[in-house]
């Protein structure tokens, strides 16, 4: 390992308890490292705008900071064990090729605010593909819900029969949904839109950085003004980021527990993509659903990224040292709910309804509460007509067809009245 850059003179680092002070340290900053750089550039600048850094200085950082960045791309420089963290191996590469140069870089600076600006812009970037996702997936159920407005379809509850739905209605429901999800990761984009660079390690420095540049090099909307709250913010902020994946990866599972049960030959009303399915290595009959379980599953680890970080923020404040397991459960939780995003537009968008099933699963007591509401736009009070069409379920749906029932459903949101005009043009304001 390279020299670390906390060592003092005199003191002898143990081998076992660097290992465990760095864990996974080096390997988790593979996914920030590029930020670091971006960052590290420019607070270079800065330097250089309060007179720490010479013109020619600063010429020499940037060009080696660029070059780091490109052989980092390209394989060419590897982040591994030979540094404590990325932050280390920026210095070294930097000292490595300049010198005294490389030396100054982090004047000013901790890897405190170090870690934080790198995590922050990539936060930005992941809540920024949750809510194009997101949008995706509403515009894929939008279109369908148009499309197929009219198509009867059972509606459950409690996984029971209980009355006629529509492929309209079900699609309306995502869209709304995922637009709500894209307005929150945009949201939240706005929360965490904030340059906790040159805050430190919680307290400020003795120079007069010149913080508004790089806010406004690095493209944040505004300068974390606080040092003591930019360490605060740190967990967070990466638990308000996961929230708003969350939401997201919590309307997929419900997605995936739908088409789990609609593929299924007992339902049999929905047909995937082949390629959304895999077989059996022993059973030469199956065709398993194993994309959308894997989808449904993928909730469950950013909910425990979520916990993770939670847990690890029962801290006094300024920094802990337990904020850096922060990395790993963010990196985690992202990698899991993003992958399984990306699958989701493409997969509603190919599946195909079977309109048969459909129909052959409405039975005659899913008409029961048409017959009870007109009962009572009729006079008869409520209770009396539920009573009356309970008693007379099995022949409530005698001369009625789905689509009566549909055209009948006219309550706002419903199927004759679906309102998708006003979810598109809540959709549309996402752009």
């Amino acid at each position: 390992m390279s020299d670390l850059l906390w060592q003092k003179p005199g003191v002898a680092v143990d081998a076992e308890i660097q290992r465990f002070l760095a864990g996974d340290d080096v390997l988790l900053d593979r996914e920030f490292f590029l930020h670091d750089i971006q960052a590290s550039t420019a607070h270079a600048e800065g330097l250089q705008r309060i007179g720490i850094l010479s013109g020619d200085e600063l010429a020499g950082l940037k060009r080696e900071l660029a070059q780091l960045a490109e052989d980092f791309r390209r394989g060419d420089f590897v982040l591994d064990e030979r540094y404590e963290d990325g932050h280390s191996a920026i210095e070294a590469r930097l000292t490595e090729r300049l010198g005294d140069a490389g030396r100054k870089i982090h004047t000013g600076r901790s890897r405190n605010d170090q870690i934080l600006v790198a995590t922050r812009l990539w936060l930005k970037e992941k809540l920024a593909r949750v809510a194009v996702l997101s949008r995706e997936v509403a515009k894929v159920a939008l279109d369908r819900a148009q499309a197929e407005r009219d198509l009867p379809v059972p509606g459950y509850t409690h996984i029971q029969r209980a009355v006629v739905s529509s492929a309209g209605m079900w699609w309306a429901g995502w869209a709304e949904a995922f637009i709500d999800n894209a307005a929150r990761a945009r949201d939240t984009l706005k929360l965490v839109d904030a340059n906790p660079l040159g805050t430190a390690a919680g307290y400020g420095v003795n120079l007069k950085l010149d913080r508004e540049h790089t806010t406004a090099a690095l493209g944040f909307a505004r300068m974390q003004v606080s040092p003591i709250y930019a360490q605060l913010s740190r967990g967070k902020f990466e638990l308000a980021a996961l929230e708003a994946l969350g939401g997201a990866t919590l309307d997929l599972r419900r997605i995936a527990w739908d088409l789990s049960l609609f593929t299924s030959a007992e339902f049999g009303f929905v047909a995937l993509p082949a390629q959304y399915t895999t077989g059996s290595s022993i059973m030469p009959n199956k065709r398993n659903p194993d994309v959308i379980e894997l989808m449904r599953a993928t909730h469950a680890s950013v909910a425990a990224a979520r916990t993770e970080i939670e847990q690890l923020l029962s801290l006094p404040s300024g920094y802990h040292r337990d904020l850096q397991a922060s990395k790993g459960a963010i990196f985690h939780g992202f990698g899991r709910g993003l992958a399984a995003l990306e699958l989701l537009p493409a997969l509603l968008a190919n599946l195909e309804w079977r309109p048969e099933r459909l129909r052959a699963a409405i039975d005659s007591g899913m008409y029961a509460t048409d017959v009870a509401v007109e009962a009572a736009v009729a006079g008869v009070p409520f209770r009396e007509a539920y009573k009356a069409a309970a008693a007379s379920a099995d022949t409530a749906g005698q001369g009625r067809t789905p689509e009566g029932s549909l055209a009948a459903r006219t309550s706002p949101g419903a199927a004759a009245d679906l309102r998708l005009d006003e979810l598109r043009t809540r959709w549309d304001a996402l752009a």
